[in-house]
């Protein structure tokens, strides 16, 4: 019963928190509280004994990157009417997102109506047992193949956007290091020769 309790208050906080990411107007604000729907979703892999990826979600999401994003947000000067207006201009995206949610979750909460087989709720382990060996298990074997693609889809994701970072843009100033290693003395330095000037 406590357990369920506990479910249903992270699950409402972590619902609550992704609202306000999308609804909020200061984008500072967006992402402290995508951080809270990070320890959310992490207090919910606890209570299904699944601590590896809880830990993992806290310490890379909201420690690494979530601060990151911080940083970012904050030296951003960014025009908040703008964004409103893009906002609007595509709500209707939104609403047929939201749309086919709700019509996800009816199908969830009508599982016996609709002949669905109900969850069976995950098996209490032991103290001795180990959730990290039990998913590099099931991840290295039953899983390999998804997840070598997943690391290269990553992989892709990553020199994709070096390379639009890198681009060459015509108002910006970048550096050659071919240019500059093939330099000379004659190219940077200009010998005078003047004659020396008479004390006064």
């Amino acid at each position: 019963m406590m357990i369920d309790i506990l479910f249903y208050f992270f699950a409402t906080v972590l619902v609550a928190s992704g609202l306000c990411v999308i609804t909020v107007r200061n984008p500072v604000h967006a992402a402290l509280f995508l951080v809270l729907a990070f320890f959310s979703m992490a207090c919910i892999w606890l209570l299904l004994e699944e601590e590896f990826l809880a830990i993992v979600l806290v310490l890379v999401y909201v420690g690494a990157v979530m601060v990151l994003f911080l940083f970012v947000v904050m030296m951003l000067d960014i025009n908040i009417a703008r964004l409103r207006a893009g906002f609007i201009r595509y709500v209707w995206v939104g609403v047929g997102v939201a749309f086919f949610i709700v019509v996800q979750l009816f199908f969830v909460f009508s599982a016996k109506q609709s002949g669905l087989v109900d969850a069976v709720p995950p098996a209490r382990h032991g103290a001795d047992y180990s959730n990290t060996e039990a998913l590099g298990r099931i991840l290295y074997t039953d899983y390999v193949y998804p997840f070598e693609i997943a690391a290269a889809v990553l992989l892709v994701a990553i020199v994709a956007a070096i390379a639009l970072t890198m681009r060459r843009r015509p108002d910006t100033k970048h550096q050659r290091p071919s240019e500059q290693v093939a330099v000379r003395r004659e190219d940077r330095i200009r010998i005078v020769s003047m004659p020396a000037e008479k004390k006064q």
